[in-house]
């Protein structure tokens, strides 16, 4: 079972940062083979939520939570990582199904809006997701904006 916490930056302990960091890094640069600059200055704005999944003192999962107006002008989801070695038991759909109920705790009644890879699509339209842009290059990979459905 996975243990969930969800922290701002400044309650992050310097284990929990690198371990996120080092998580992120794994799947976005490593094994995505995408260079791309991961410390953006979003980790640390006012509001911003980290959301953590361990197994034991494993960190298996993580989601940055972003409130309204830092990279949307709605709340946002996004890094959403976890390890390669917890994938295909539906660890990826809980993470999904958490930070969104964190995000309605935090934001009440906010839209959320996330900028998904777009291969991800279909993965995302069964949490209630719905595609709200075209398809567009991030960091030389398609993504798609989506809406949360009400």
């Amino acid at each position: 079972m996975t243990d969930w916490i969800c922290k701002t930056f400044e309650q992050l302990t310097t284990h929990e940062l690198y371990q996120v960091l080092k998580l992120r890094v794994d799947v976005f640069v490593v094994e995505q083979t995408c260079p791309y600059p991961e410390l953006d200055n979003n980790d640390q704005v006012d509001g911003v939520h980290h959301l953590l999944g361990y197994d034991g003192d494993v960190l298996v999962a993580c989601a940055r939570l972003l409130p309204k107006g830092t990279t949307y002008d709605y709340v946002s989801i996004g890094r959403v990582a976890t390890k390669e070695t917890h994938r295909g038991g539906g660890l990826g759909h809980d993470l999904i199904a958490k930070a969104k109920q964190e995000c309605q705790r935090l934001w009440p009644d906010e839209t959320i809006k996330i900028g998904a890879q777009s291969h991800l699509q279909n993965y995302y339209s069964r949490h209630g997701f719905k595609a709200c842009s075209d398809e567009y290059l991030e960091d030389d990979i398609p993504h798609i904006d989506m809406k949360l459905l009400k």
